[in-house]
């Protein structure tokens, strides 16, 4: 009801103006940003409430007295208003219940939804209830125009934002984790562009590093010239499994070490001979040796590819890939400059460092003994090239809370290096995801591949499809089941706050009942079916003669005044919220609010539907007016469900 609060809040502001200048108190007029609007907690109390605490001590007033106060001025200035055609009041900076002309004043609303709504005090609140016919007839005429501008909000216009996200490391698939990435970042750029933002999506390929040298050495070392069409494996996965074998390998090394030498864990690891030789294999592809050079791109090349296999799946996409081996270098000549103007410092052994104890945080190498770049080292290349190409307003990482260091770090040292626009980089961060096994891990090959978890989701809706007999009733089983599965994870991953962490129960995601993806399609498959029976009576939507049953009507958005009983006006009021809804989410980040607000509006759509008779009601145009509310849910619906990455279907 936002777009209600704002004209209140004006009128409000005028009536205490009135009040003060009366009696004399305070010099500056209140504004209607000063105004506080609530929702009562229960829904026979009003529409809207404004508490009063806010202004006792410039009135010299207790708040209910104050509220009091203020619903008589109104009803002044209503009773001035109804003998005087083509005015309404209203409070500007220096006025006190001044006449002006009503357009000038309720831009967004039709005025009457004001002058027809009514007022009360009740403790130190005033509470507003709005025309219920006049507000319902303004917001679906707002749902159902053309060109849906409603759904569109523009906060944001003018302002370019990039969000990186998902960046995957080649050295195997995309898994939960990556999901919950990736559906976070689509789902956050969607919503951003919904608000008006000019909005580029890249992806960091970690290309290069000593994960990538390890699968190479286990495919070095076992190959034999295996590909992944030779073994008939997903080319992605092909690669995994290669680093899969490295780490097994590492670890009966590690164990050796620790028995023979009673070495810890961790040096026993760092002693290791395959260890020692991934390094070495990383100076070498740095030093760029011709043969690791072809092997690291034919490897690269099967990793991207499955991994793009696994993107389109999911409806994710990207503006533009990075490449870690393209921007490693410029990094290492940043921190070498950075060197020379004093920021950093050698240590004895030759590596490159940090001190930012001043900034609270701790010592930092930005470059090995060897030479060799580390992590940090490619963000600062990868970070200054994305300016470059594109100079943005505000960056927004999308990375695990595990990397929370990591970005304080990169952001201070991006500050100290001279670059203004450091200021404007953001880190989202998410927390851990698992399954009722436990945490994922991909060293020893316990990983949960994405592209597996899906296939098993897809399987279980598939047998739910068949259990009901809806095999013909859903078109084409197979893409339903997919689309169901989509639905279930995309949602489950989404309706829980980013910076939680989240156990994905695959059974729970798919229920047909509850929170969830599958409850939110179904919801919109029955409101579909809605639509094909609206059409055979030939009231699906508004503005022109249809038959309704026997009877030729003329219906029109004038019918929509008619829906006033108490599920009609739930559904209305959450329709109305929906612009809201995509602000806020915009504005937190947080997808997980535009989610509750979608199982929200469902509900309400449900005790809408087994309270108010939709085509048998008797009365040709309330049943218009009913099934033109379904047609705007259904659009918020498919909209809002769009936003959050879950799948639209019409058939369930």
């Amino acid at each position: 009801m936002n777009d209600y609060k704002e004209p209140w809040k004006k009128i409000i502001a005028n009536a205490l103006n009135t009040l003060m200048q009366k009696a004399g108190a305070g010099s500056n007029p209140v504004t209607p940003d000063q105004v506080i609007a609530e929702i009562p907690p229960n829904p026979e109390m009003g529409d809207i409430g404004f508490p009063m605490f806010g202004f006792a001590k410039t009135l010299r007033k207790g708040p209910p007295q104050i509220a009091v106060m203020v619903c008589e001025c109104l009803a002044s200035l209503k009773k001035e208003y109804l003998t005087t055609e083509g005015t309404e009041f209203h409070g500007g900076e220096n006025d006190s219940c001044i006449k002006t002309p009503c357009s000038s004043v309720f831009s967004v609303v039709d005025s009457s939804s004001v002058v027809n709504s009514s007022f009360e005090a009740i403790g130190p609140y005033v509470n507003v209830r709005l025309d219920r016919g006049s507000v319902a007839k303004a917001v679906l005429e707002d749902v159902l125009a053309e060109d849906f501008k409603f759904s569109r909000p523009g906060s944001l216009a003018g302002k370019k934002i990039m969000v990186e996200f998902s960046s995957p490391n080649t050295n195997k698939p995309l898994h939960l984790g990556h999901l919950r990435n990736d559906v976070l970042g689509e789902s956050i750029s969607r919503i951003l562009a919904a608000c008006g933002a000019d909005l580029k999506k890249v992806c960091i390929i970690n290309d290069r590093g000593i994960h990538i040298c390890k699968s190479m050495l286990a495919y070095m070392d076992q190959g034999n010239g295996k590909t992944p069409e030779s073994e008939n494996i997903k080319s992605d996965r092909f690669v995994g499994d290669w680093y899969v074998a490295f780490n097994n390998n590492l670890k009966k090394e590690t164990e050796d070490l620790i028995r023979d030498k009673g070495l810890k864990k961790e040096e026993a690891e760092a002693q290791a001979p395959s260890m020692a030789r991934a390094q070495e294999l990383l100076r070498k592809w740095e030093s760029g040796d011709p043969a690791l050079t072809e092997l690291w791109k034919r490897m690269n090349s099967w990793a991207i590819e499955g991994m793009k296999e696994t993107y389109k799946r999911t409806g994710v996409s990207f503006d533009k890939y990075y490449f870690e081996s393209e921007t490693w270098q410029l990094g290492k000549e940043e921190v070498l400059k950075g060197l020379e103007r004093g920021l950093f410092y050698r240590e004895p052994d030759g590596a490159v460092a940090v001190d930012l104890s001043a900034e609270n945080l701790d010592k930092k190498i930005l470059l090995r003994s060897d030479g060799t770049s580390i992590y940090i080292t490619q963000d600062f290349g990868t970070a200054i090239n994305r300016h470059k190409d594109w100079p943005f307003d505000q960056l927004i990482y999308v990375v695990g809370s595990e990397q929370q260091y990591h970005f304080k770090v990169l952001f201070t040292l991006l500050d100290k290096m001279g670059y203004d626009w450091a200021k404007n980089l953001y880190h989202l961060s998410y927390g851990m995801v698992k399954l009722p096994e436990g945490k994922m891990k991909s060293r020893e090959g316990t990983v949960v591949d994405a592209d597996d978890l899906i296939d098993s989701l897809r399987e279980m809706a598939l047998a739910e499809i068949k259990e009901k007999e809806r095999e013909e009733k859903v078109g084409d089983p197979a893409e339903v089941a997919e689309k169901i599965a989509l639905g279930a994870l995309h949602y489950y991953l989404l309706q829980t706050s980013p910076s939680k962490d989240m156990m994905f129960d695959p059974k729970e995601s798919l229920s047909f009942n509850g929170n969830t993806g599958p409850y939110l399609q179904y919801m919109g498959a029955r409101i579909s079916s809605l639509r094909m029976k609206g059409m055979g009576y030939g009231v699906w939507g508004m503005g022109y003669e249809r038959e309704v049953g026997t009877e030729l009507v003329e219906v029109n958005n004038e019918a929509f005044a008619l829906l006033v009983s108490d599920p009609e006006w739930e559904l209305v009021k959450t329709l109305a919220a929906y612009p809201q809804a995509i602000v806020d989410a915009a504005a937190s980040l947080d997808p997980s609010r535009l989610a509750a607000y979608l199982y929200e509006l469902s509900k309400c759509f449900s005790r809408f539907y087994h309270d108010c008779p939709i085509l048998n009601t008797g009365n040709p145009e309330l049943s218009a007016a009913r099934l033109g509310l379904s047609r705007a849910v259904l659009r918020v619906l498919k909209d809002a469900l769009n936003l959050i990455c879950v799948p639209f279907l019409e058939a369930m």
